[in-house]
């Protein structure tokens, strides 16, 4: 379909709670380690420690109900760290932003010093009601990777190692094409099923979505089976197919609509013949999709904070308040790719 596929190795989010300052040592230890899995030259491992370090550290103090979130970005290129929380806001938060501003009584300390060593930082605060913030560091030969409108987080059920979920997206051309596997259950099993489903769709993921729909359930006959939603991004539209309880929904800075879900079935184990939905992606509008992992009932009457926040930060978002600890949950949310001239 013209550009060669982007195809990153698929790797789990590294879910960290910081509910105590011992916290800090961790995040900075991971995000070491997750630069040095994304090939991030240099000093760049070292960089994103002092930028998960910066963001702990917000947290452990200043926050309450904070978590971290550290992986490689959705489409490569390099790697994001993503903090979100139920304090209390940020209340001057250009002040914050400027570098070499710190205290010890406010939200925000540090943040600064992230603004000057990340590749991009994006934040949304509510006084009173939390702060998301998500830094992103690239090579400096891959800037524009920082750039991608795309979030995705995938993280296992409370004291499982293992997430039976899985999630992916690659371009070609203006085309996004995401997915989304729910293996059934949790644990090892369920893992093995998500990763047979991730092998199986970057073996074609350009091709029609009921064809790369019927691959994957004969991939996956050998596993207990998955629930599976393919998603495919023109520039203004969308198309969906699936099987199973993975959602899809469009969200505006207005507006939700097209909740959709998959055909009945397990893919793996029985499947009616695919079809697919259609439905038109306003100027603006964010499509999304989530494993049942995510309280669906989030979708019911988002905030208007909700409805402006970017894809990275949305999926923040619904993980750190709507997260079924039982179970494992993905949110895969992107905007449409503009056309390429």
């Amino acid at each position: 379909m013209g550009e060669s596929l982007t195809l990153p190795p698929p790797r789990p989010t590294a879910y960290i709670a910081v509910d105590h300052y011992s916290a800090v040592h961790l995040a900075a230890e991971t995000a070491r380690s997750v630069a040095g899995q994304c090939g991030l030259p240099g000093a760049l491992p070292d960089r994103a420690a002092v930028i998960a370090s910066e963001l702990a550290s917000n947290l452990a103090n200043h926050a309450t109900n904070g978590v971290l979130f550290i992986q490689s970005l959705p489409l490569g290129g390099g790697m994001e760290m993503v903090a979100a929380d139920h304090g209390p806001g940020i209340g001057e938060l250009q002040q914050c932003l400027a570098d070499g501003y710190t205290t010890s009584n406010t939200l925000g300390a540090g943040l600064g010093a992230v603004k000057r060593i990340a590749t991009t930082l994006t934040i949304r605060t509510r006084p009173g009601a939390g702060t998301l913030v998500c830094a992103r560091l690239t090579a400096p030969d891959e800037t524009a990777s920082a750039d991608q409108d795309v979030g995705a987080l995938c993280v296992p059920a409370d004291r499982e190692q293992d997430s039976g979920d899985g999630c992916a997206i690659v371009e070609h051309d203006s085309v996004r094409t995401a997915l989304v596997v729910d293996g059934l259950g949790h644990g090892p099993q369920a893992a093995e099923a998500a990763q047979v489903a991730l092998r199986s769709f970057h073996r074609g993921p350009d091709s029609p979505l009921p064809e790369l729909l019927t691959g994957l359930h004969r991939a996956l006959r050998r596993t207990r089976g998955a629930a599976v939603g393919l998603l495919r991004l023109h520039p203004e539209r969308a198309e969906y197919c699936g099987v199973g309880n993975v959602r899809v929904v469009t969200l505006t800075p207005l507006d939700l609509s097209h909740r959709l879900s998959g055909q009945p079935g397990i893919a793996g184990l029985n499947m009616t013949p695919p079809h697919v939905r259609a439905f038109p992606v306003p100027p603006g509008g964010t499509v999304l999709l989530h494993s049942d992992g995510i309280d669906h009932r989030w979708a019911q009457a988002p905030s208007a904070f909700v409805h402006r926040l970017p894809p990275p930060l949305l999926v923040a978002s619904l993980v750190h308040s709507h997260r079924l600890p039982r179970d494992d949950a993905t949110v895969l949310a992107a905007r449409p790719r503009q056309r390429l001239p």
